[in-house]
């Protein structure tokens, strides 16, 4: 997989792109259908590439309102990875881009910047300034820029479209279930092992620290979790997680903070995958800190069960 930013990617010789434009935050099963279309138009030479966007548009135009990330941009990158997909090109969301007509978008980024042969959209695609432009113009310019237009139909699940919005809204609601159906696969987090305050390791419960970025969606509470990406070990590991801001102790940065079962060895700097298999319980203020350790001997006991039920 490469990252590419911007658009005067195209090499000669190359023998023109595939493209599925959209967002991709969480990469579901929408995404996943557009993935899917761009291989099966794909011919011998040419690659699959994602056009996304950064920042997502609606943090430009709306910067209150935008919601929350599912995703990083190498989050995005790895998951899509794991699709085929051999290139994520990011453009950067800036006045030029925003200030183009469809016209000037199909022309110079499309045609010209990326030399794409195929482009895949999703049902009511809107792209160029003031979102004026629409599959049939797309269509239309693609005819005398020498590019094809597939549009996919909305992928349903559970009754209804699916969505980066229902995802969010399910893991923020601790629905992890409903989010493993929207996204085919479990919620996840990843993110390079940091150093924390140690005080996991004195209370006899030694975590694994990776600190969320700003925007990442609401998610809170204590989880039993599945661990990938430990060095010497290629399958995952099971582990009980904290996500919030350890008010017992007084923290204020929110956390995720992750205790791998029957695990003494080393992770700081590691890049580390955690995904998210059941909500055990909100996040809680203890009068002390036996209490805590109590509580928190309950929660990996509970979680070593629900591991053990999940992976039979």
């Amino acid at each position: 997989m490469q990252i590419r930013r911007g658009y005067q990617v195209a090499r000669a010789g190359e023998s023109g792109r595939v493209v599925a434009i959209g967002n991709f935050d969480g990469v579901h099963l929408g995404h996943q259908a557009l993935v899917a279309a761009a291989r099966d138009v794909a011919m011998s030479g040419q690659s699959v590439a994602v056009i996304t966007f950064e920042p997502h548009p609606r943090e430009v135009f709306d910067p209150l309102g935008a919601p929350k990330r599912l995703m990083r941009v190498t989050d995005k990158a790895v998951a899509l990875a794991r699709l085929g997909v051999a290139e994520l090109i990011v453009l950067n969301f800036d006045h030029e881009l925003r200030r183009m007509s469809p016209d000037d978008f199909a022309t110079t980024v499309l045609a010209q910047g990326l030399d794409v042969r195929h482009v895949v959209i999703g049902a009511g695609f809107r792209y160029g300034a003031g979102r004026a432009g629409d599959v049939e113009s797309l269509r239309r310019a693609g005819e005398s820029l020498h590019f094809s237009v597939t549009e996919v139909p909305t992928v349903d699940a559970a009754g209804d479209r699916v969505s980066s919005t229902r995802v969010r809204a399910a893991v923020a609601t601790g629905d992890l279930a409903a989010a493993s159906t929207l996204l085919g696969r479990a919620y996840s987090l990843a993110g390079r092992v940091g150093h924390g305050q140690r005080l996991g390791r004195e209370l006899g419960f030694p975590t694994a620290n990776l600190r969320l970025h700003s925007r990442a969606v609401e998610l809170s509470g204590i989880y039993a979790v599945r661990v990938y990406g430990v060095s010497g070990h290629p399958g995952p590991l099971n582990a009980v997680a904290s996500v919030g801001t350890r008010p017992t102790v007084g923290g204020i940065e929110p956390l995720l903070e992750v205790n791998i079962f029957d695990f003494n060895g080393d992770l700081y700097g590691q890049r580390i995958e955690v995904e998210f298999i059941a909500r055990l319980r909100d996040e809680e203020r203890f009068d002390s800190l036996p209490a805590l350790v109590a509580q928190m001997h309950a929660d990996a006991l509970r979680a070593r069960q629900i591991l053990a039920a999940h992976a039979a």
